[in-house]
């Protein structure tokens, strides 16, 4: 029976938890908020439609805001967090992670340099046994019905995008967790492994579909929207304008992956690849192009647009992750990176100079990164923070 701790209580910790719980893992949730979760929870399987297709439910072995004790005896932990928590969390929980036995640590959903995060925390506190790994896309569409005691999923992708170090490890994760997450229970899920993590750095998924779509529903509704009912949905009304941005982003990603490629020759990088070869390979489709990818999809027509009530009108959550994650751990790293190899990277610039004046803040000024720039406690993500991060590091 394998040990595993979940970090945080997000979205993709209410559908992993029941799953592997029911499954005989002994499941620890380490939260800040121990008394909203349940002993027993479950996960609700819905179709398109969000009807009701199962139940499935586990049960918790501890529950607890001490990182000692869920720490310390776990095989594997999961960080079910915002990309922005991502190292704060690992400098916290890497003290307590046993170094004379093999650990494994992962997360979800790799945006953000998470290699050059999880080195730091290698190096730190001399974890020779650890075993670090991230998806490069959350493998399955999760929601929180119910926090700390429901989660909702719509669906998995087909193929899913792994990448672990040391590479030799892929196949006993594999066995002890990947296979388990979703091809158990969705049958036709099945996890590849990526040899590089600039492959998931560089994913053209969430960092340039949440920018582009906030961009575009700014742009057409500066102002927000009185009524509820009047906002657009995220995926189900993905619009022209919404797609073409898109389009542009992916373009400027595709001359740092193109770049990358040509400089390092003797390297793998089949799944650094641009969006619709992504969406396509992921879920098996065969989209022709973006705006058909988001308005067509199955698992995406239920999620609703972030947004907050100010001054009588819903207007784009300023505090959603679709900016702090996106913004200082998806394109800050992608013109970090473009900078390093001197390219012009005109959306990228463009969606910069937008977020900046839409939080308030100054993330670039003469086509620099500003590295002490911060929005809500939020600290930008580039990869000269890490000591590991000023070199080329970061294809590692």
């Amino acid at each position: 029976m394998k040990k595993v701790t979940i970090v945080g209580g997000g979205a993709s910790a209410h559908v992993l938890a029941p799953l592997l719980s029911s499954l005989n893992y002994q499941v620890t949730i380490l939260t800040r908020k121990p008394k909203l979760w349940k002993e027993n929870i479950k996960v609700e399987f819905k179709d398109e439609f969000g009807n009701l297709e199962k139940e499935i439910g586990g049960t918790l072995k501890l529950i607890t805001d001490n990182t000692k004790k869920a720490i310390e005896s776990a095989d594997i932990i999961i960080l079910c967090l915002p990309v922005a928590q991502y190292f704060n969390m690992l400098m916290k929980i890497g003290q307590y992670i046993p170094r004379e036995r093999e650990v494994f640590v992962g997360m979800l959903y790799g945006q953000g340099g998470v290699n050059l995060m999880f080195q730091e925390m290698k190096n730190k506190f001399n974890l020779t046994n650890m075993v670090y790994f991230s998806y490069g896309l959350i493998p399955f569409i999760c929601r929180i019905k119910k926090y700390g005691e429901i989660g909702i999923t719509y669906g998995a992708k087909c193929n899913n995008v792994v990448a672990v170090h040391p590479r030799e490890k892929f196949n006993k994760l594999n066995e002890i967790f990947l296979s388990k997450v979703c091809y158990y229970f969705f049958n036709n899920e099945r996890a590849h492994q990526s040899d590089n993590f600039v492959s998931l750095t560089l994913s053209a998924s969430n960092q340039i579909i949440h920018i582009s779509r906030m961009y575009g529903l700014y742009c057409k509704n500066k102002y927000g929207w009185e009524n509820k009912e009047d906002i657009p949905y995220f995926y189900r009304d993905f619009d022209s304008f919404s797609a073409d941005t898109l389009g542009a982003l992916d373009k400027d990603y595709e001359k740092i992956r193109e770049k990358i490629k040509k400089t390092h020759v003797n390297e793998d990088f089949k799944y650094m690849i641009n969006f619709l070869d992504l969406v396509n390979f992921s879920y098996s489709l065969d989209n022709k192009n973006i705006q058909e990818s988001f308005t067509t999809s199955k698992t995406l027509n239920q999620i609703t647009t972030p947004v907050v009530l100010e001054n009588n009108r819903y207007v784009l959550d300023k505090n959603s992750r679709f900016f702090t994650d996106d913004i200082f751990y998806g394109l800050a790293i992608a013109k970090w990176i473009g900078n390093y190899y001197k390219l012009e990277l005109p959306m990228i610039n463009t969606l910069l100079k937008w977020a900046e004046d839409y939080l308030g803040i100054k993330i670039i000024e003469n086509n620099i990164l500003n590295e002490n720039c911060s929005y809500n406690n939020v600290s930008i993500g580039l990869p000269s923070k890490y000591s590991e991060g000023i070199s080329e590091k970061f294809i590692d």
